[in-house]
């Protein structure tokens, strides 16, 4: 990398991210970070005042770039109950192709999520909102039963688990995973519908 340009965060967070991607957390210091930039690591702690500020900052970055899609499949037109479906959908896929086309940094990223309790909580209070707000309208229109929609969008979010959380990346094998899904779905949608 260029020593010409101004260090900014980002740029911090792409080397970090090819630093984790080339070593993995375990390997990976703020020095090494620093010295991809060809900066001192002082320079990078005038961004990130700690090691955990700077794996928080990658986690969440990396959780950021699933949020449009999210938002542009619940604010969307069309039938709720298929918007939820569409949206679980989306936040496995997004998460399953990451996993297969960068396998190194997607472990990384695994591992380090488990620490970085912030930026997780924040994406998934993010998913659970998105949920919320669809079976919000579902229920306004008619086609979803519940009583208490977030209470619905915690339990929708909690069952598609398996689908999305990187703990259980192991079992993201296709095409099981693509029927399993569908059966998980399957259930939940009926039990959504009115009666």
């Amino acid at each position: 990398m260029s020593t010409n340009s101004p260090l900014t965060a980002e740029r911090i967070l792409e080397a970090a991210e090819e630093t984790l991607r080339r070593f993995g957390p375990a390997k990976t210091s703020v020095v090494d970070v620093a010295r991809a930039l060809g900066v001192s690591h002082g320079s990078v702690y005038r961004h990130f005042p700690t090691k955990a500020d700077l794996r928080d900052a990658v986690v969440d970055r990396w959780l950021q770039r699933m949020h449009p899609a999210l938002a542009v499949v619940a604010d969307g037109a069309g039938d709720s109950v298929e918007r939820i479906r569409l949206l679980l959908w989306t936040l496995a896929e997004t998460k399953w192709t990451r996993a297969q086309d960068d396998p190194e940094f997607f472990a990384a990223f695994s591992e380090l999520a488990e620490e970085a309790r912030t930026p997780v909580v924040a994406h998934i209070d993010f998913v659970v909102e998105q949920l919320t707000k669809v079976i919000t309208e579902g229920v306004e229109r008619g086609e979803i039963a519940s009583a208490a929609p977030k209470t619905t969008a915690l339990a929708v979010f909690d069952a598609m688990a398996k689908f999305h959380n990187p703990a259980a990346r192991a079992a993201w094998i296709r095409p099981e995973v693509d029927e399993s899904f569908a059966n998980v779905w399957a259930l939940l949608r009926d039990g959504l519908l009115p009666r």
